[in-house]
């Protein structure tokens, strides 16, 4: 199946690529809740993908059929690892790259990954330019709204459109407002204004009003720290924006728990089918202590949640 920036429908609804979150058995699940999600990897090191290590190469393992469209999210400095990873993942069948150029994180931005790319704007396009070179899916690019102010927003994001771009996902925060304060749209809606190519709003989406009222002109939202422990959220989203539903009261305030615990349980089952059972119920307990948030006894089940090793226990503490 192809996938295009240009032709696919709009509005899209994205899934924020999230390290330690994003992996498949939560992008399946997100699927399986609201198919037309557009998803994305965990950010993966380019370097790693040239080299061919084992435990990136396992984090690209995907399912063409549940997860299409499928995008897979790289960071690095090196144009030529660049390169060769675009060409990887392009014969492994991923509906198109986007380039990480939005993540502050201290240990990211210090390698000169992430964010730090936004002062560097030459080296900037010429990731893009070399991960478009050799491959014919789309390239796209996930970046703030500037280090610590937006001036260089529009003639940023405009060298790497003329460098290749075929998209661009805004998180609307500075490098040096983090995950701080309140998301600001605005920039990203005068970039809109400015630009060629489609762009996609990231920041403060936790309901999907939230989202009807920040789409505004552009072409969609992403969506990222609001479904934790809230997968329905992007159901109610792509209701919203997709179907023309009015906003109404989140799903996940009118389902009962009980009616959650299905899905819970699944998303506990996508993580052993894709990690193992070890490793996939270790990094499941992150998840369960979010999906328990806010329920009578949440504390104590979340004590018990944080030492699961089964779906079996998993079961047994969520329907005690």
């Amino acid at each position: 199946m192809e996938f295009n920036w240009n032709s696919y429908p709009r509005p899209f609804v994205a899934l924020a690529p999230m390290a330690g979150v994003t992996d498949a058995s939560y992008r399946q699940l997100i699927k399986k809740i609201a198919p037309e999600t557009i998803v994305y990897t965990e950010f993966l090191s380019t370097d790693a993908i040239h080299y061919g290590a084992r435990k990136t190469m396992g984090m690209l393992s995907f399912d063409k059929e549940i997860e299409f469209p499928f995008i897979v999210q790289v960071f690095g400095k090196d144009p030529e690892h660049f390169l060769s990873a675009a060409k990887v993942i392009e014969e492994m069948g991923a509906s198109g790259i986007d380039i990480n150029m939005g993540c502050p994180a201290a240990k990211v931005v210090s390698s000169c990954h992430g964010s730090a790319l936004i002062k560097n704007a030459d080296l900037a396009k010429r990731l893009v330019e070399a991960t478009k070179k050799h491959v014919s899916i789309p390239v796209s690019v996930k970046t703030r709204l500037g280090w610590d102010c937006i001036d260089n927003l529009v003639p940023f994001c405009q060298g790497l459109v003329d460098n290749g771009a075929d998209a661009l996902a805004i998180h609307g925060r500075t490098y040096e407002g983090k995950f701080g304060g309140e998301a600001d749209w605005e920039p990203i809606y005068e970039l809109k204004k400015n630009i060629s190519v489609p762009v996609i709003g990231n920041g403060d989406i936790y309901t999907a009003e939230d989202a009807v009222d920040k789409l505004g002109n552009l072409d969609g939202v992403m969506a990222g720290r609001g479904t934790f422990g809230n997968p329905w959220l992007m159901k109610d989203i792509c209701d919203a924006l997709i179907h023309g539903k009015e906003p109404g009261e989140p799903t996940v305030k009118t389902m009962s728990f009980e009616e959650k615990i299905p899905f819970i349980l699944n998303h506990c089952e996508l993580a052993v089918e894709v990690k193992g059972q070890k490793r996939g119920m270790f990094e499941m307990r992150r998840h369960l202590a979010s999906y328990v948030k806010g329920i009578d006894g949440a504390s104590e089940k979340r004590a018990l949640l944080v030492r699961v090793e089964s779906v079996d226990e998993v079961r047994s503490i969520l329907t005690a």
